[in-house]
């Protein structure tokens, strides 16, 4: 009998019927040596208290699963919070926030803050390292057509990326990938972002674009393909890895959030990101929810700092 990396909705509203076993599950999984406190760290001298709440004797705080994590001070019930992070990992285009809305039985703003504190999540370090081996590098613009925005938002700036958002991305032959929302594709910032994240002595692979042109220097080595020639792959030089990444994140703006601010565009980046990374179909479901539950900790998005 085939072993199964997945579960069903079904399997889940069993195994987390409510707030109760969710906050068990949490807690097994965030302190798996029994209660942490948040403020002094100290697993020691902790009472407990009723409702999920503890008392460090040693600090004299009052705390919770929830405290330090991208869940402190949410109303809304762990068991829906865990059938959220369920869907985020699962959807492999995302899910909206009125989608989300009706699935767990919250207002549509409540469903929209909810989904950016799991994308603040999705942000958090790995603890993997630096990207290593052969390193795809390419960017992708996102945003609407000029010829499609009414008259008066038309910057009347040339063709291409003019009024699109730059996502950049670099993909680990094999592995793993990081992307970023660059302000603007420049030969600084595209360095920046692969000395902070290419462990040096890598091999890049980019297209011919004059902004890689100089990327190697005395750290990296260098190979290109030239896209305006038609060359897509020369031997195993490529980014089409990086170009399939491309492909999702376009599908899940296009046909399910239809529209991404410049000031959220980051956390979306994040999102599909992660669920790249983690997505693969060899691995439970349950290991892909205990990633992005280890990634909550220590992370916190208020709901004026969102929208302000």
């Amino acid at each position: 009998m085939a072993y199964r990396v997945t579960i069903s909705t079904f399997q889940l509203f069993t195994m987390f019927p409510d707030a109760e076993s969710a906050r068990f599950y949490f807690e097994s999984r965030l302190w798996p040596n029994g209660p942490r406190c948040p403020v002094c760290g100290t697993d020691e001298n902790i009472t407990t208290r009723k409702g999920g709440f503890y008392r460090c004797n040693g600090c004299h705080e009052d705390f919770t699963v929830r405290t330090g994590t991208i869940f402190e001070r949410s109303h809304v019930p762990l068991h829906k919070w865990l059938y959220a992070m369920y869907l985020l990992v699962t959807a492999r285009k995302g899910i909206s926030s009125l989608q989300l809305s009706k699935q767990i039985g919250v207002t549509q703003k409540t469903a929209w803050f909810m989904l950016h504190r799991l994308r603040e999540a999705c942000g958090g370090e790995s603890g993997l390292g630096k990207l290593r081996g052969i390193i795809e590098i390419d960017e992708t613009h996102v945003g609407g057509l000029e010829a499609n925005k009414h008259e008066h938002k038309k910057l009347h700036a040339g063709r291409g990326p003019v009024g699109k958002q730059t996502v950049m991305g670099m993909r680990e032959r094999g592995g793993r990938i990081v992307a970023l929302h660059l302000g603007e594709m420049t030969l600084g910032a595209v360095q920046g972002a692969i000395h902070h994240h290419v462990e040096p002595g890598s091999m890049l692979h980019t297209d011919s674009a004059g902004v890689y042109s100089d990327v190697g220097g005395l750290f990296f080595k260098h190979e290109t393909v030239n896209h305006g020639a038609g060359e897509y792959a020369r031997g195993n030089v490529t980014v089409n890895g990086i170009e399939s990444a491309w492909a999702v994140l376009k599908r899940g703006v296009v046909g399910v959030y239809h529209h991404v601010s410049p000031k959220h565009l980051g956390r979306y980046v994040k999102e599909f990101t992660f669920r790249l990374n983690e997505g693969d179909v060899t691995r439970h479901t349950m290991e892909r929810l205990d990633a992005l539950l280890a990634l909550a900790v220590g992370r916190r998005l208020t709901y004026a700092g969102l929208t302000t």
